[in-house]
């Protein structure tokens, strides 16, 4: 099973049924396969803050949602996640790519690569990071850990990651 198809269905297990994206070509193939899954609605928007107010709405309608996003987009969700996610208790998934690191060919990229660890951890947003691919079989006990607690995570994915590395 390819890494996209094993994430959304780890999605699926664990009843998520409404997914969000931004475009982002490391996520490409899991926004394709969260697309064409027969269990999810996806809705593509144009910003993460947006988003984060999808899934929220989503919640607040009885779905279990998750939005996928880059991490470079990061700072514009802050409010939304402190005064909507975190504020009323919605459990929310993030599957970021963590933009950046060493190899990243975007100059602009890097700043926000170094605020993003930072920036999770100061809103107390429990992070994971995956480097390889089998940091993948976490995912499952980190999306129990997240509808348990009713707390926003983000999943970190790297270049590497996606390499397959």
């Amino acid at each position: 099973m390819s890494i996209n198809k094993q994430i959304v269905t780890d999605m699926v297990n664990n009843g998520i049924s409404f997914i969000t994206t931004v475009p982002c070509k490391q996520l490409g193939g899991v926004i394709e396969e969260a697309e064409n899954h027969p269990e999810i609605m996806h809705v593509p928007c144009n910003k993460e803050d947006e988003g984060m107010g999808l899934c929220a709405g989503a919640f607040m309608g009885g779905k279990r949602s998750a939005i996928i996003m880059q991490n470079t987009a990061l700072g514009v969700t802050a409010n939304a996640l402190a005064t909507l996610i975190q504020f009323y208790h919605i459990p929310l998934p993030m599957l970021i790519s963590y933009r950046g690191e060493l190899g990243e060919p975007v100059a602009c990229q890097v700043e926000m690569a170094l605020h993003t660890k930072a920036l999770l951890a100061q809103m107390l947003i429990p992070t994971y990071h995956f480097h390889k691919r089998e940091d993948a079989k976490e995912l499952d006990k980190i999306l129990k850990y997240t509808f348990m607690c009713n707390k926003p995570v983000a999943i970190l994915t790297d270049a590497t990651f996606w390499k397959g590395e």
